[in-house]
């Protein structure tokens, strides 16, 4: 029998090892040439991975959520697909893993071995799923598993139920409102690469925020206008064009507020484009698509790539280019703003704005009380590179603009 070994691919950027994000496939599994096997998650982007052969799946190195290294072995394919296939309860004897690991780890990436013999141990389900198999009462003996060695993932066991899997006891019934019930989540994915980089963020970044109130009635009226008189061919504005738009005539003048900090050369890098991140909520935890070149396109350009970009995030289609390459973040919590927010700094960048709630509020305005639209502007900066009083200098330049959104399409 012919075996093919694939082995963790080099993702780019210097990447050393990448998750395993979600298996395509199981044991057993007949795929062609490049069909999606895998998506492997590097800290800039998921990718999908395609099959480098035709075959028939025979052994899968690793579970969703694991860490591997570039270069060690991930899959191995039968190329003829006429041995017979181990159950998926299987288990190799660490002798065994051995022997097959030997053979993989051959200079040719074609290898010829005899079928690996299995005993029958099966990799035992995490916690949660123990949990919530008891919760309603399933046996996890009935339950198929589609992971490694026939272990049971979540999307398994919520398969098996929402197939009309029966419960073989009765759950328990409680007569008061007190449980010691848990639900553990392994920390996989994009939420751990967004855990890993805020705490190195917190950790590594001396911040301090800085919050000012906008007048943005007539911002607001602007953008109410341009979309009523709008052509049909032009999306829709948000505040975010006009923002975007404001923000790049801004950083001209604070050039330190546009920056990226290289920890390794020591060197802070100052860009004369602008290069914004747009924070994403996705069902996967927040991603940051990149609007590259800001500060040439036009506000119906920024709407549309806010738009196909947001979506990509949320759709898990943006590529690693869409995902990396910003110089400052822009992120907003829209409707649910609040009043204040101290935003996190995307580390290398060393400055982030946050958007907060727009609402309607009385203000003294030439000795007045009078009804405006205000939003609170809150800014963090890594106080290394950026001082106070220029992130101050800063936020009042674009306020100013704001609030007399003509200036924004004024020249310098």
């Amino acid at each position: 029998m012919s075996q093919y070994v694939f082995k963790v691919p080099d993702l780019g950027e210097g990447t050393v090892e990448a998750e395993i994000g979600e298996w395509h496939v199981k044991v057993g599994d007949v795929v062609k040439e490049d069909d999606v096997i895998v998506d492997m998650m590097t800290d800039k982007a998921a990718v999908e991975i395609p099959s480098p052969v035709s075959g028939r799946i025979a052994s899968l190195h690793g579970d969703q959520g694991d860490i591997v290294a570039v270069g060690t072995n991930l899959i191995v394919f039968d190329l003829d697909g006429s041995a017979p296939m181990p159950a998926d309860d299987d288990k190799p004897t660490a002798a065994e893993e051995k022997q097959t690991d030997q053979a993989m780890a051959r200079p040719t990436t074609t290898v010829a071995t005899a079928p690996v013999a299995r005993t029958t141990a099966r990799v035992q389900p995490s916690p949660a799923e123990r949990a919530r198999a008891r919760k309603v009462g399933i046996d996890l003996a009935d339950v198929p598993g589609s992971g490694a060695r026939g272990r049971i993932l979540a999307r398994d066991l919520e398969q098996y139920i929402a197939a009309g899997g029966r419960p073989t006891s009765t759950a328990p019934v409680h007569s008061s409102l007190e449980t010691d019930e848990v639900d553990e989540h392994r920390v996989i994915g994009v939420r751990r690469v967004i855990a890993r980089k805020m705490s190195e963020a917190k950790r590594n970044i001396p911040h301090f925020t800085y919050v000012e109130e906008i007048d943005i009635t007539e911002f607001d009226a602007l953008r109410a206008h341009m979309n009523v008189t709008r052509s049909e061919d032009k999306p829709k504005l948000t505040f975010l064009p006009l923002l975007i738009t404001a923000l790049a005539k801004t950083l001209r003048q604070f050039p330190q507020c546009n920056a990226v900090y290289d920890a390794e050369r020591e060197v802070v890098v100052r860009h004369k484009a602008l290069h914004v991140g747009i924070a994403t909520q996705t069902k996967d935890g927040l991603k940051v698509p990149v609007v590259h070149q800001a500060q040439a396109k036009t506000l119906w350009q920024l709407a549309d790539a806010i738009k196909s970009l947001s979506e990509a995030a949320r759709t898990g289609k943006a590529s690693k280019d869409q995902l990396t390459g910003s110089t400052i973040t822009i992120t907003s919590l829209g409707a649910l703003g609040g009043i204040v927010t101290t935003p996190v700094i995307n580390s290398p960048e060393v400055g982030v704005v946050g958007i907060n709630k727009a609402v309607d509020r009385p203000i003294v305005k030439d000795g007045q009380i009078v009804v405006r639209k205000m939003m609170n502007i809150s800014v963090s900066f890594d106080h290394r590179f950026v001082d106070g009083y220029d992130a101050a200098a800063m936020v009042q330049v674009l306020k100013g603009l704001i609030e007399y959104p003509a200036t924004i399409f004024m020249p310098d």
